[in-house]
């Protein structure tokens, strides 16, 4: 059985401009009036990271260096790293390091929140499914069944730094690990002197501060009805956005249908609950990359509700119907470039 598979590699685009080489491209690096750059491929995808300091050479090397190291900690195909050892040991406790705990703590609560929307332990079901190898397949509905069996968070024990998953369980942090990255990178830029930074981390957005001219980032959201278009642009400070969305990576199966890497836990399924696109801002790169999953999973009426509830971040979603659902904090600082209308979701 053949499938046809899309992965549009434009998820954001920063109206500040970024290129995808490879390579470190330090510019004046001994002045803080012009950025040092650094491109690079790492988590499976391409990275740019600019950063205002005097000695932006070096902490752009460093913080290659962390991103790296995350990688080397986080990754589920790597059989060294914490995901790996928790995996290969389910059942038994495991000595993980603090960017594990952080990032298993963080998931527990959204999980929480989200009504088991964000699951970490939904890994065998994203397996079967075929988006962990791009080898693409339609699981038929016992395996699913079997493999949900093995699907809750809220069997994870974590004491510090000593985790247990049950047995047959398995654990990824696609969901959360390069919005964690972005946080620690601002943290190094921040020791470091900068006032000003920005990093595209595939699509996930953050920054340090304002621009070094005192005015706010733009950052454009692609067009989910539409990718190789804009749909709003966004002006942010010292904050990171985020999108999932239904047409980032997806394939064609032969009955017609579209299925997309976002598995709703509940039954198994790619998450089909009225949002085709879900962006987050908020002040933690960890929080926003955690919930656009979350958000997506829940729907659009638990979306709203999830935001409702909440105070530490905005939205902007969506619908399949074609509506973008835009939460009241963000009225000032959005810009909407596309034909589709806009329903200002407020506090309760």
């Amino acid at each position: 059985m053949k499938y046809k598979i899309i992965m549009p590699v434009l998820l954001m685009c920063l109206l500040c401009g970024c290129s995808a080489d490879t390579a470190v491209t330090p510019q004046n690096p001994e002045s803080s009036d012009t950025p040092a750059v650094s491109d690079l491929f790492a988590m499976d995808t391409y990275m740019n990271l600019k950063v205002w300091c005097d000695n932006g050479e070096t902490v752009l090397k460093d913080g290659a260096r962390l991103i790296q190291n995350l990688e080397q900690t986080l990754s589920v195909t790597s059989p060294e790293s914490d995901t790996s050892r928790i995996n290969q040991n389910a059942g038994s406790p495991v000595e993980i390091t603090e960017d594990t705990s952080i990032l298993i703590q963080e998931a527990l609560q959204i999980g929480e929140d989200s009504h088991g929307a964000l699951d970490i332990t939904v890994y065998p079901v994203l397996k079967a499914w075929g988006f962990t190898t791009q080898e693409y397949q339609i699981p038929d509905d016992d395996t699913i069944r079997n493999l949900l069996t093995h699907v809750d968070y809220t069997q994870i024990q974590l004491n510090g730094n000593l985790v247990t998953i049950p047995e047959h369980a398995e654990l990824d942090f696609g969901s959360l690990a390069k919005g964690y990255t972005s946080d620690r990178l601002m943290q190094l830029f921040k020791e470091n002197g900068a006032e000003s930074a920005i990093v595209n981390l595939g699509g996930n957005v953050q920054t340090l501060g304002a621009k070094p001219d005192g005015s706010k980032w733009s950052v454009g959201i692609v067009n989910p009805l539409s990718p190789a278009e804009n749909l709003c642009i966004l002006k942010i400070e010292n904050q990171a956005v985020i999108t999932s969305g239904n047409y980032e990576r997806y394939f064609m199966g032969d009955d017609g249908k579209a299925y997309w890497h976002i598995i709703d836990p509940k039954d198994g399924y790619p998450a089909d609950n009225g949002l085709i696109s879900v962006t987050v801002i908020g002040e933690s790169g960890l929080l926003c990359d955690a919930l656009s999953t979350a958000l997506f999973a829940e729907g659009t009426e638990q979306a709203v509700q999830h935001y409702q509830s909440s105070d530490d971040f905005e939205m902007v979603l969506v619908t399949e119907d074609g509506r973008i659902l835009l939460s009241e904090g963000m009225q000032e600082n959005f810009q909407n470039i596309s034909s589709l209308p806009v329903e200002v979701i407020r506090h309760e």
